[in-house]
C-alpha cells in the first residue's frame, strides 16, 4: 500500500502562514473600526442635555488653547472660570466638548467652594481643524459656554 508521504515541517508551515493571512484580512475587513466624528448637531445636543433648559450665556469663562495645535496628538489647555467660590455663589462643574472628534465629551470636572479657584489645566487629543467648547455651570442655576476654532496641523486621533 502506498502512503503519500507529507514533510511534516511544511505543512504545518503552510497552514500557519495561511491561517495568519487569514487573520489580517478579517481583522482589516471585518474588525477595523469606521472613524465618525461627532458633529456640531451631536456636541449641540449633549450640551444642551447637560443645561436642562437652562439658557447659556457668554462670559466668566477663559478658554486658554492654541489657535493652531502643532500635533493633536497632545494639545493642552486651560479653562478659567471668573467666581468668588463663595458658598452662595461657586463653579459647580465645567464640561469640554470637542466637535471633530470621534468622542465629543472630553471630560467633566466638578468643584465645590473648598475649591479656591475655578480653574484647570488638562490635555486632550484633537483631529483634526474643530471647535472647542466649555460649559460651566453655577450654583445659582445659571450656565456659561466658551468655543474656540483650534486648528490640527498633525492629527492625533
Amino acid at each position: 500500500m502506498l502512503v503519500q508521504e507529507c514533510n511534516v515541517k511544511f505543512c504545518r508551515r503552510n497552514f500557519l502562514i495561511t491561517s495568519f493571512a487569514c487573520a489580517i484580512v478579517t481583522f482589516n475587513w471585518h474588525l477595523k473600526p469606521h472613524v465618525v466624528h461627532a458633529t456640531e448637531a451631536e456636541v449641540d445636543a449633549l450640551v444642551n442635555e447637560r443645561l436642562n433648559g437652562v439658557p447659556a450665556k457668554t462670559g466668566k469663562i477663559i478658554l486658554d488653547i492654541p489657535e493652531v495645535a502643532e500635533n493633536g496628538a497632545s494639545v493642552q489647555f486651560t479653562v478659567t472660570v471668573e467666581s468668588p467660590m463663595t458658598e452662595q455663589d461657586y463653579v459647580t462643574a465645567i464640561h469640554v466638548f470637542t466637535e471633530g472628534n470621534v468622542t465629543p465629551h472630553v471630560a467633566s470636572y466638578y468643584f465645590t467652594p473648598s475649591s479656591g479657584k475655578a480653574r484647570l489645566t488638562s490635555r486632550f487629543r484633537l483631529a483634526r481643524k474643530q471647535h472647542v467648547r466649555v460649559l460651566a455651570t453655577m450654583s445659582d442655576g445659571s450656565a456659561y459656554v466658551a468655543r474656540r476654532e483650534v486648528t490640527v496641523a498633525v492629527g492625533g486621533c
